[in-house]
């Protein structure tokens, strides 16, 4: 039976209809994925480095010169960018309508030289090199006053959002803060003020307790499916303990991380045949106090928990979804736990 379900985080309803729902056992080969260019086209691969905009940062063997080969991880400004560092930051209105330059910072993070292998394939300690990378830009973009939020997103195959197959995530640092953000920032003040407590600490509470969507309990990180997934087999990343701000954590914790993430990457690698997928970031915003807005900053270190979410891309937005902003999820989030937690890595 259909139910609907309300996550208080996004503040958003869900139609969990497990009628509809396609069994993992019936899941489409994607061969498509598993092609890619030739290491002479591909703008990312070793050797090809003129073809970048000069890197930002890298990690590099001993010895081995800037943009050129020798490098494990590169993060470069994006050559066809969404918003740019060089606009000017202006704000305007054309009668009813609010306009904002095109002002902002766009990066990738190119996170392998092989042209093959995918964030799967990376070992525990490459995945904690990645999260280092992105620690170190974050920390770094949050140094600028105008930008409002750093997102940091990975899209992983064609239907998820990836033009290029070499591996590969990006950085977006915006002028603004998204709706969705803000709907986060704004459910988890306002539940932190009624109870003086962090909503995704009693989550995680909650989710240790009924144990039916708990995928993975690793010593510092919680994997579980949401309760209001809006996708099958949606999951999110948490660390157990309260920490607001991705850009603190230590390298311990990045390493726990890593190891969290390479288990879930293997599931669904094994049992969803390595689907396209979405890793995103929710981290608090660059700690800066905004003019007129002193709530804005109150309790952010107290109510906010950074966490990753990761959405397996199996099913289609349609004009349902998109004229009532609900998500139909054809697979309960128990069954996903479930099927997920039972599996033989």
């Amino acid at each position: 039976m259909s139910e609907l379900r309300y996550d208080p985080m996004k503040k958003a309803w869900v139609i969990i209809a497990t009628e509809r729902g396609v069994r993992p056992v019936n899941v489409q080969k994607r061969e498509h994925l598993r092609s890619c260019a030739s290491e002479a086209a591909c703008p990312f691969c070793p050797g090809n480095e003129n073809r970048t905009p000069p890197e930002i940062l890298a990690i590099r063997d001993p010895g081995s010169r800037p943009n050129g080969p020798g490098w494990r991880i590169r993060v470069l400004p994006n050559k066809f960018p969404a918003l740019t560092i060089e606009s000017p930051l202006e704000r305007y209105g054309e009668g009813i309508y609010d306009v904002v330059s095109g002002f902002g910072a766009h990066e990738v993070v190119v996170e392998t030289p092989d042209n093959l292998e995918q964030m799967a394939d990376f070992s525990v300690g490459h995945l904690q090199d990645v999260f280092g990378v992105y620690r170190s830009r974050l920390r770094d973009l949050m140094k600028d006053q105008r930008f409002r939020y750093i997102m940091i997103f990975k899209n992983h195959g064609t239907e998820a959002g990836a033009s290029l197959f070499h591996s590969h995530s990006q950085i977006i640092a915006l002028p603004v803060t998204p709706n969705l953000v803000a709907v986060e920032l704004a459910s988890t003040r306002d539940y932190f003020q009624l109870k003086e407590r962090c909503m995704l600490c009693d989550i995680i509470h909650q989710e240790l307790e009924d144990q039916a969507r708990i995928v993975l309990v690793e010593e510092k990180f919680i994997v579980f499916t949401p309760f209001a997934s809006s996708f099958p087999y949606e999951l999110r990343v948490v660390p157990r303990r309260h920490s607001h701000d991705f850009s603190l954590v230590d390298d311990d914790t990045l390493a726990h991380l890593a190891f969290a993430i390479k288990e879930v990457l293997t599931l669904l690698r094994k049992e969803l045949d390595d689907p396209p997928f979405n890793l995103i970031l929710h981290t608090a915003p660059p700690f800066t106090h905004r003019a007129g807005k002193p709530y804005y900053w109150s309790s952010i270190e107290s109510d906010f928990h950074w966490y990753l979410e990761l959405v397996p891309r199996l099913t289609m937005i349609a004009g349902f979804e998109w004229g009532t902003g609900f998500q139909i999820n054809p697979t309960s989030p128990e069954d996903a736990a479930r099927f997920l937690r039972e599996s033989e890595i």
